[in-house]
């Protein structure tokens, strides 16, 4: 919502003369944030964790995936990544070729990218052939003893890009990976809060009959403050909270990040940032394209809202 925006600077400043403390102690600004943000999501969606960042947000969601399904083995994207931790980089494809290699509870799809990969805009169904590349991997899993835990996916994936997977491809890839007892893990840490203009989470994109397990939240979710937050089903929820291991964060969810998370949601309502999303990004796109056209290096130009990305190439065939 822009850097020291007066109504952020504010929120913080005013919670902390009043109290911040660690989240062993109930505030009334918890409650209001996690009420706050459900309106925002789907109604399934509705039990709130709250943490300090992305990479905590996406490690609790393997955790959440693993109580839930029993299950360990991971489904990402070719070139994915999603964050710092050592459980992370083990399924960040872009980290872990450079680092320790793939670990074998570790299963690499292709990306659903129809202007370079394997399936492309002259396919007669990309978004099947596409899914079938996740349904082929868990057989294969499967016939070496294997169980899948999570399909673990950024909802539009952005270091792989920024590439727009085809409508209906979710709902494919999540029809195959609950039938093999796992669960959709939608990471929005980059692509979150309205960033995409027409609407508030990524992948909404996709439709309103798809709804994700789990949704992962950093980056914009505190305008730089450290907040983060992992949004799920009373089901995957009380399977975790089953162990009898309760899940305790020292400063996630202190009053003064949920202060700054209301502010922020303030800020995206009352300035209309979705709808400035929408309209900076299509004008962008709108002027990307005219000079594509002037350009033979510019080989693709794609998005939605301010995400964007623009593919430059050597030759147009190949």
């Amino acid at each position: 919502v822009g850097h020291c925006h007066p109504d952020i600077v504010k929120a913080a400043h005013e919670q902390n003369q009043l109290l911040n403390t660690n989240s062993r102690y109930l505030h009334d600004n918890l409650v209001d944030y996690a009420e706050r943000l459900s309106k925002t999501l789907p109604e399934k969606l509705c039990i709130f964790y709250f943490l300090n960042s992305g990479s905590e947000a996406n490690d609790l969601a393997l955790r959440l995936a693993r109580q839930y399904t029993k299950h360990e083995d991971v489904i990402v994207l070719d070139h994915a990544y999603h964050g710092h931790l050592t459980s992370l980089i083990d399924i960040s494809p872009y980290k872990f070729r450079n680092l320790e290699g793939q670990k074998e509870w570790v299963h690499v799809a292709p990306v659903p990218d129809t202007y370079r990969g394997l399936y492309r805009e002259d396919h007669e169904d990309s978004v099947t052939a596409y899914a079938d590349e996740v349904k082929n991997i868990i057989e294969h899993a499967h016939k070496r003893g294997r169980k899948i835990a999570a399909f673990f996916v950024e909802s539009l994936p952005s270091v792989v890009g920024q590439i727009i997977p085809p409508a209906g491809y979710f709902q494919k890839v999540a029809e195959h990976v609950h039938k093999a007892g796992g669960v959709f893990i939608a990471d929005e840490i980059q692509v979150g809060f309205g960033r995409v203009g027409k609407h508030f989470w990524a992948f909404q994109l996709q439709g309103e009959d798809f709804i994700p397990d789990i949704v992962t939240m950093g980056k914009p979710i505190g305008n730089g403050h450290p907040l983060a937050c992992v949004a799920t089903t009373k089901e995957i929820a009380e399977a975790f909270a089953a162990t009898g291991v309760e899940y305790f964060n020292t400063f996630g969810g202190n009053p003064v990040s949920c202060a700054i998370g209301l502010a922020v949601l303030d800020v995206i309502e009352k300035e209309h940032l979705q709808a400035h999303a929408t309209e900076v990004g299509n004008f962008l796109m709108k002027t990307l394209k005219e000079q594509q056209i002037k350009h033979p290096i510019i080989g693709d130009v794609r998005g939605c809202g301010l995400f964007i990305g623009v593919d430059l190439i050597k030759d147009k065939a190949e």
